[in-house]
């Protein structure tokens, strides 16, 4: 039976940890690092849980779009993280972000979710399952520097629409994850 799943919460709360030890015995996982680089904590993660379970997983680091090209046949994808992605598609679609108006923020987010919805919509063709790992910002103050406040605001309408559309949402809090959806 092919998941969507949400995992949010704040930074350094355990979510990529919590991602990985959810598919750690699946084979043939697709890791999608939106950073240039994985962490070297959850890299040694990865690799511990491959070498216990008998199982390769594949990681692409730096990934960008079109997203849904860089699933082949994995059943099993971890997303991380739609906050990352998130930010490089407001630098491209507007590198000075001093000029975003409500028009130009509404295509970002409208971008960034269709990119999930089209991996959403390949992974559930292939019966496999998905984890979108993101930043929770319903708990931050307004920032007063104005490229946060959009990020901001960008990150929280696309997080509202991901979980809405996910099977499931997990809260991340203190390494310890609350299923909300």
């Amino acid at each position: 039976m092919s998941k969507t799943i949400l995992v949010t919460g704040g930074a350094a709360s355990g979510k990529s940890r919590w991602a990985v030890s959810y598919f750690a015995a699946c084979d043939y996982v697709l890791y999608l690092c939106t950073a240039d680089t994985i962490d070297e904590d959850t890299k040694r993660r990865i690799e511990y849980g491959n070498k216990q379970n008998y199982v390769e997983w594949d990681i692409r680091e730096g990934a960008d779009e079109p997203l849904v090209d860089l699933i082949e046949d994995h059943k099993f994808i971890i997303f991380d993280s739609l906050a990352s992605y998130t930010s490089k598609m407001i630098h491209r679609i507007c590198p000075d972000t001093s000029k975003i108006d409500e028009a130009m923020q509404k295509e970002i987010e409208k971008k960034v979710i269709q990119d999930v919805m089209d991996m959403y919509d390949k992974v559930m063709v292939m019966d496999g399952s998905m984890i979108v790992i993101t930043v929770e910002t319903g708990f931050s103050v307004t920032p007063e520097n104005p490229e946060k406040r959009i990020f901001r605001e960008i990150i929280g309408a696309v997080n509202q629409r991901i979980a809405n559309m996910s099977n499931e949402v997990y809260l991340s809090a203190s390494g310890i994850q609350f299923k909300i959806k």
